[in-house]
C-alpha cells in the first residue's frame, strides 16, 4: 500500500583530493597502533544522517525527506528510512536507500501514505551504513503532526479531487476524550479503524463516480454526544492519451490541429484539464490549446512539424505525438462569391484565401441533382467560376463548392448556396383551317398552350407576339395575356406562323408552325371506327408515313362531338405511329373523332379520321314510326325514321329490333306463341313486314335502336290486322249453295218426296196424343234437370253389344229396331209398337275400341211408374232387369230409360 520514490539530485565524483588525504591519515593511525601493541576498546561508528527538512503535501498525502550527504563515504553506501505514527512512534514503513554516484549534499525522497496525513502524527527518522556494513546512529524523529481538534469533529481528506477505481481511508479526528461511534460513507455504514487517540478511519475500495447530478462523495461521523460532522469530496478520472491528432492548414498561415479527447467529461467535473501543443523542432513557446483544438501561426520557412500534445489534470498528465509536412496538409476553405442563375443553367464563382497559387488547386461544384463539376483553379486572385448546364427551369437548386491542393486533401463543403432558376415558357401551337365563302380565302385560327416547367414561383405573363409571313410579307398582331388564340384570314398561299410570350425578363423562344397551301387535289383522309372494347381508353394507331418528316398531330374535341368544340392536341415523335390516351381524360358515352395529321416541311396534312368511345351506352334514343303503317290480314309493314350518325348517340348504332306481341284477353303476354322478333342488321335499312300474324287481332309492336350493349329506348305502337271477308262470305254461301243444289237435283221428284214427308209429319190413324199430359211431363222434366247437378264429363269404353233375335223370332226383331231411340215427339207409331211384349234376345259380347263421352242421368227420361197399371210395370221391370244384367256385364255402358204409351194406358 505504501509507495516510495528517492529524488536524489547529486554529481557522481570519485575521490576528492580532501577525501583522499583523510583516509591516508586514517590508515597511519590504525597501522600505528596495531605495531605498538596498543588495544583500543571502543568501536567507531560513523556520524548519524541529519535530517534537514520535512515537507507534507496534503492533497497526494506525501512526505518529502530531505538530508545531507556524507560524502567521506565510499560509493554504495546504504541509508536506512523508517516512518511512524501516533506519538508512541510505532513504525508503520522501514526501507533501506543506496545512493549510487552523488555530487551535492543534500537527498530528496519522498512517502506516500495511505491515511490523510491530517488524521495522525508522521516521524521519520533516518540512518547511515557505512561500507554498507558499520551502521550509524539514528537520526532524531522529524514529526509532521495531525489535526489537533478542540470544538468539533474533523473529517479527512475535505474536499479533495479523488481518483476513479482506486481505493482511499477516510478519517474521523474528535476533540480530544471524544469518542467516534460511526462512519457512514455513500450512505453505507463501513466498519470502523482505530489509528490513533481516539481517530478512527474506514477503507473503501474501488471509488465509482455517482449517477447523482453532483458528481461528490458524502461522508458523515456520528460521535459518543450525538453530534454529527459532514464532508464532501469530489471524484474524477484521469485524463486519457489523445487520439487521431492531426493538423492541417487553409491558407498556408495558420496550422489547426484537432484530436478526439476520448471519454467526455461531466459539466461540472471539478477536475480542470489543460491542453498544451509543443513544437519540437522550433524554438516557439508552448501554446495552450481548447479541449479538442489548437490554432497556432506557421512557423517561417518551416516545413516539417514534430509536435507534442501534452494533457494534465490533477490526476496525471498523457502526451500524444505528430509529424506532418505542412505542404500536404493544406485543406482549402471555399467562400463562395456569387450565384448568377438562368432559365436552364446558373454560374457560381468562389474564393480561395490564402496564398495558394504555388500550389495545383482542384475544385469540386454540385447541385441538388447529385451532378459534380470538377474544374482546376489557378487564378493569382483566388477567384474562380463555373457555369452549371442542364437545369430545370422555374425550380429551386442548391449548390456548394469544395477545393483540394494537388488532390491530397479536399476542404469542407460550403454551406447550400439556394437559387431559382428563371421561368421558361414554352408554347405549344396549333391552327383550324376554315374555307371562306370566297374559295380564294381561307380563316386560320391560331391557337396555343403555355407550358412553364417548374413550380418555384408563379410566372407573370405580360401578353403574346402574333408574327406571320409569306413571300417576303410580314404582319404582327398583339394579344394579351388572357388571350390564346388568334384569327386571321389568309389566300391559299403557304404562310409561316409564329407566337412569343413576352415576360418581365424579355420575350421567350418562338414557337413556329407553317400553314400549307390550299390544295384541291388533296388525297381524302382515311376513316376509321374505334372499338370500346377496352374501358382503359383510346388505343389510336395509323400507317406510318414516309413523308411525315416531323412526327403526327392528333386533335380532338375535349368535349366529345358536341358543340362548340374545345380542341386538343397531341403531338407524337416522329418514327411513332402509335397513342395510348386514357379513359379518366374521357366521358363514357360520348362519341369523340380523332383526326391525326402527318407533319411535313411544308405543313400539316389530315392523314386518317377515327371515331369511337371510352365506353359505349346502350341508352339511346328511340326511332319515330312514320304513318300511315300498311298492314294485311296476316302482315303489318312499319317504317320509321332514325339518325343513326347522330354524334350524340352514346353509342354506334349497330341495327333495330322490331317486336310484336298479340294483345287480347286470350292471349299470354311473353308467350313464345304470341311474340314475333325481328332483327334489322343494317341501321341504314329503316322499314320491316312482320308475317303470319292472325286476321282481325290486335298487336303491340316496339321499336329499337340496337347498340353494342343492346337495345335502346323502344317506340310502342298498337296496330289491329285487317279482317278476312272473303272467308265469311264463304261460310254462308257454302250451305246456301248446297241448299239451292239439292233443291235443284229433287225439284224432279218432288212429289215423291212430298208423299213421303207427309207420310212422315203426320199423325197415323188411330194415334191419340195428350197434348197437356206430355206439355206437363215435359215442364216438370225441365224442373228436375234444372236441380240436378251436372256430373263431369267422363271417358269410357264403350262396348258394342251386337242382338241377333232367335231363328224363329227374326220378324219379331225386325219392329224392335228402335227400342233404345226416344220417338221423335211428332213422329205416330205403329201399331205393332203399341204392345208391349217382353223379346228374349240372345246377345254376344264383342268389344270395340271406340271411345265416347256420354252423360247419364237416370232421371232425365224416368218413368212415372205409379201410373202404369200392375201387368206394365211387370213387364218394365224385365226391361229393366234385362237392360241391368247388360250392364252388369260392362260398368261403362249406360243405361237409357224410356216408356211405350198405349191407347189402354
Amino acid at each position: 500500500m505504501d509507495s516510495m520514490s528517492l529524488r536524489c539530485f547529486c554529481i557522481n565524483r570519485m575521490i576528492s583530493f580532501r577525501i583522499s588525504l583523510i583516509n591516508l591519515v586514517r590508515f597511519y593511525l590504525i597501522f600505528t597502533e596495531n605495531y605498538s601493541g596498543c588495544c583500543v576498546d571502543t568501536v567507531w561508528q560513523p556520524p548519524s544522517p541529519s535530517i534537514i527538512h520535512l515537507q507534507a503535501i496534503s492533497d497526494k498525502q506525501s512526505l518529502l525527506v530531505s538530508w545531507l550527504v556524507n560524502h567521506s563515504s565510499f560509493l554504495g553506501n546504504i541509508y536506512e528510512i523508517q516512518i511512524s505514527r501516533t506519538e508512541n512512534y510505532n513504525v508503520i514503513y522501514n526501507r533501506n536507500l543506496s545512493l549510487i554516484s552523488m555530487d551535492s549534499d543534500e537527498c530528496t525522497w519522498t512517502w506516500t501514505s495511505d491515511v490523510p496525513l491530517e488524521c495522525v502524527d508522521h516521524s521519520v527518522r533516518i540512518r547511515y551504513f557505512y561500507n554498507q556494513s558499520v551502521p550509524s546512529p539514528w537520526s532524531d524523529w522529524i514529526t509532521n503532526h495531525g489535526a489537533q481538534e478542540k470544538v468539533k469533529t474533523k473529517i479527512f481528506p475535505l474536499q479533495r479531487l479523488m481518483r476513479e477505481h482506486t481505493s482511499a481511508m477516510f478519517c474521523c479526528v474528535p476533540p480530544r476524550g471524544v469518542n467516534i461511534t460511526s462512519m457512514i460513507f455513500n450512505n453505507n455504514n463501513y466498519p470502523l479503524i482505530s489509528i490513533g487517540a481516539g481517530v478512527k478511519a474506514i477503507a473503501v475500495d474501488n471509488l465509482t463516480i455517482p449517477t447523482a447530478y453532483i458528481k461528490r462523495l458524502s461522508l458523515s461521523c456520528n460521535n459518543a454526544t450525538g453530534k454529527i460532522a459532514h464532508a464532501w469530496n469530489y471524484i474524477s478520472f484521469p485524463p486519457q492519451k489523445p487520439r487521431n491528432l492531426s493538423c492541417v492548414t487553409s491558407d498556408m498561415t495558420t496550422v489547426i490541429c484537432t484530436w478526439e479527447s476520448g471519454r467526455k467529461r461531466d459539466p461540472f467535473d471539478r477536475n480542470k484539464q489543460t491542453h498544451t501543443v509543443h513544437i519540437g523542432n522550433s524554438d516557439q513557446a508552448p501554446i495552450n490549446c481548447e479541449p479538442s483544438s489548437c490554432t497556432f501561426p506557421a512557423v517561417p520557412q518551416l516545413e516539417e512539424y514534430n509536435i507534442s500534445l501534452v494533457v494534465k489534470d490533477q490526476l496525471g498528465e498523457e502526451t500524444e505525438s505528430y509529424s506532418f509536412n505542412i505542404s500536404d496538409r493544406v485543406f482549402p476553405v471555399v467562400e463562395v462569391n456569387r450565384v448568377s442563375p438562368g432559365s436552364t443553367h446558373t454560374t457560381v464563382s468562389w474564393i480561395v484565401p490564402g496564398n495558394l497559387t504555388q500550389l495545383n488547386l482542384l475544385c469540386q461544384v454540385t447541385t441538388d441533382s447529385d451532378s459534380t463539376t470538377e474544374l482546376s483553379c489557378n487564378n493569382a486572385s483566388g477567384l474562380c467560376q463555373v457555369r452549371l448546364e442542364h437545369l430545370l427551369p422555374n425550380t429551386c437548386y442548391s449548390t456548394r463548392v469544395r477545393c483540394s491542393a494537388n488532390g491530397r486533401l479536399w476542404g469542407d463543403w460550403t454551406q447550400p448556396i439556394s437559387f431559382i432558376t428563371y421561368p421558361l415558357v414554352t408554347l405549344d401551337v396549333w391552327r383550324r383551317i376554315k374555307q371562306l365563302s370566297d374559295p380564294m380565302s381561307r380563316q386560320v385560327t391560331l391557337l396555343w398552350t403555355p407550358h412553364v416547367p417548374g413550380s418555384a414561383v408563379t410566372v407573370n405573363i405580360q401578353g403574346y407576339v402574333v408574327q406571320w409571313s409569306q413571300e417576303g410579307q410580314n404582319w404582327t398582331e398583339r394579344k394579351d395575356s388572357g388571350q390564346t388564340q388568334a384569327e386571321v384570314s389568309i389566300n391559299l398561299g403557304q404562310y409561316d406562323f409564329s407566337v412569343q410570350a413576352v415576360l418581365h425578363t424579355g420575350s421567350t423562344i418562338p414557337a413556329h408552325i407553317t400553314i400549307p397551301q390550299g390544295d384541291d387535289g388533296e388525297i381524302l383522309p382515311v376513316k376509321k371506327r374505334l372499338s370500346s372494347s377496352t374501358a382503359a381508353g383510346f388505343n389510336l394507331s395509323w400507317v406510318e408515313q414516309d413523308s411525315a418528316t416531323c412526327g403526327y398531330i392528333v386533335e380532338w374535341c375535349i368535349l366529345g362531338n358536341t358543340v362548340p368544340c374545345t380542341l386538343q392536341w397531341l403531338k407524337v415523335p416522329e418514327g411513332n405511329n402509335t397513342l395510348f390516351l386514357p379513359a379518366r381524360n374521357f366521358k363514357a358515352g360520348c362519341r369523340y373523332t380523332f383526326k391525326i395529321y402527318r407533319c411535313t416541311e411544308n405543313g400539316h396534312r389530315l392523314l386518317e379520321v377515327q371515331t369511337g368511345y371510352s365506353q359505349e351506352l346502350k341508352s339511346v334514343q328511340s326511332p319515330s314510326l312514320v304513318e300511315p303503317f300498311q298492314s294485311t290480314i296476316s302482315s303489318v309493314t312499319l317504317e320509321w325514321s332514325y339518325d343513326e350518325d347522330d354524334p350524340a348517340h352514346s353509342a354506334f348504332i349497330t341495327g333495330y329490333l322490331v317486336t310484336a306481341q298479340a294483345v287480347g284477353s286470350g292471349t299470354l303476354l311473353g308467350h313464345a306463341a304470341n311474340l314475333f322478333n325481328v332483327l334489322v342488321a343494317d341501321p341504314r335499312r329503316k322499314s320491316v313486314t312482320i308475317e303470319g300474324l292472325e286476321q282481325n287481332q290486335e298487336y303491340a309492336f316496339s321499336v329499337s335502336a340496337l347498340t353494342k350493349e343492346g337495345p335502346g329506348q323502344p317506340t310502342n305502337i298498337t296496330i289491329r290486322t285487317r279482317t278476312n271477308y272473303s272467308a265469311h262470305l264463304a261460310k254462308i254461301l257454302t250451305p246456301i249453295l248446297l241448299l239451292l243444289g239439292c233443291i235443284i237435283l229433287l225439284w224432279p221428284q218432288r212429289k215423291i218426296l212430298t208423299s213421303v214427308l207427309k207420310e212422315i209429319f203426320t199423325y197415323p190413324a188411330g194415334m191419340n196424343i195428350k197434348t197437356p199430359e206430355f206439355d206437363s211431363f215435359l215442364h216438370e222434366m225441365g224442373e228436375r234437370l234444372q236441380s240436378q247437378k251436372v256430373e263431369e264429363c267422363s271417358c269410357c269404353d264403350i262396348e258394342i253389344l251386337n242382338t241377333r233375335p232367335l231363328l224363329d223370332e227374326t220378324t219379331a226383331l225386325r219392329d224392335a229396331e228402335p227400342m233404345n231411340t226416344l220417338p221423335s215427339p211428332g213422329s205416330q207409331p205403329s201399331p205393332s209398337d203399341l204392345s208391349l211384349s217382353c223379346v228374349p234376345l240372345q246377345t254376344e259380347y264383342c268389344p270395340q275400341s271406340v271411345k265416347q263421352t256420354c252423360i247419364s242421368n237416370e232421371t232425365y227420361l224416368h218413368t212415372n211408374e205409379e201410373d202404369l197399371s200392375e201387368a206394365q210395370q211387370v213387364m218394365l221391370t224385365d226391361i229393366k232387369s234385362s237392360l241391368e244384367s247388360s250392364e252388369s256385364l260392362q260398368e261403362s255402358s249406360s243405361v237409357i230409360y224410356g216408356y211405350i204409351v198405349s191407347e189402354t194406358l
